[in-house]
């Protein structure tokens, strides 16, 4: 697809002169855009495709649960049991409701509805600049998270920010995020995220169930060093299993702290569904693993 395209694609979304349009329109335009192909809703075949089928026609109210970063530590809990959830500061509607100095030295604060804007990770908080957290955390709270990829289980989460213990793994500041990819309540393989911060970028690696590397990459490069199998790994997979089933596709996240386990996070639109696969055969081979509800409609 033309570079130029793309740009000019990418500055009408970021000014939400496109916001007008039908969620299936909308996707099938940046599908088209983004992935350099027709989107098939008729007979989707691949992964990407088949989560746009599902963003427009799976539509379960408990979704916006399980989206919602603090809702979702109660679903999970009830599931899998409450000493595998991060521990829950504090809550607010607004980042001027936030008691600073009730929080320890260390914390994260982020917002429950989207991905990252506004988010804080604090270590020291004796050098914290909090009017420019706040700032940031209202900016987070303003963001449609919905809006931009029609991700629709966010549409109607209630916004709130939320303050969690700072978690770290030892030396590691950096915790490594154990991703299980689930389709029908079965973990087929997983991804681990690494070296975010390093200055070649981020490393996403794919695992099968017995933690073999996979042969393929989605859009980011996988790492070049072994990753060691964390010592949670079944028991991780265990309950990715159950916290997914019944649902066509969800991804299911976890840490591991101290040999302990946590939850993270529940993601039904990894890549919102527009990362290219390499080799692209692979895009098909999950796309397999999608049993789709009901008849196909487009």
């Amino acid at each position: 697809m033309n570079q130029f395209f793309i740009k000019c694609y990418k500055k009408l979304d970021y000014l939400h002169l496109m916001d007008w349009m039908p969620d299936k329109m909308y996707l099938s335009l940046k599908f088209r855009v983004m992935m350099g192909k027709k989107l098939n809703l008729k007979n989707p075949q691949t992964f990407n495709e088949k989560l746009q089928w599902l963003k427009l026609y799976d539509r379960k109210p408990i979704y916006t649960t399980m989206v919602d970063k603090y809702e979702a530590k109660k679903y999970v809990a009830s599931i899998i049991g409450e000493e595998y959830i991060i521990p829950t500061l504090g809550v607010w509607d607004s980042p001027d409701e936030i008691d600073f100095d009730s929080l320890p030295d260390q914390f994260v604060l982020k917002c429950n509805h989207n991905s990252g804007r506004g988010m804080c990770i604090c270590t020291d908080k004796s050098k914290l600049d909090i009017e420019a957290v706040k700032r940031g955390l209202q900016k987070g709270l303003n963001e449609n998270y919905y809006i931009t990829n029609r991700e629709w289980p966010y549409k109607d989460v209630p916004r709130k920010v939320i303050a969690e213990k700072y978690m770290v793994d030892g030396a590691d500041t950096e915790l490594k995020d154990y991703k299980f990819m689930c389709f029908g309540g079965r973990a087929y393989c997983s991804f681990v995220c690494s070296d975010r911060f390093s200055e070649d970028g981020l490393k996403v690696t794919f695992y099968d169930r017995e933690w073999k590397k996979m042969p393929f990459i989605r859009h980011y490069p996988s790492s070049v060093e072994d990753i060691e199998m964390p010592k949670q790994y079944y028991a991780m997979m265990d309950f990715a299993e159950k916290l997914s089933k019944d649902i066509p596709f969800v991804r299911v996240d976890f840490y591991e702290v101290e040999g302990h386990l946590y939850f993270g996070e529940l993601t039904f639109y990894p890549g919102s569904g527009m990362e290219e696969f390499e080799p692209e055969e692979w895009d098909y081979k999950l796309g397999d693993w999608v049993k789709l509800p009901g008849c196909v409609g487009g």
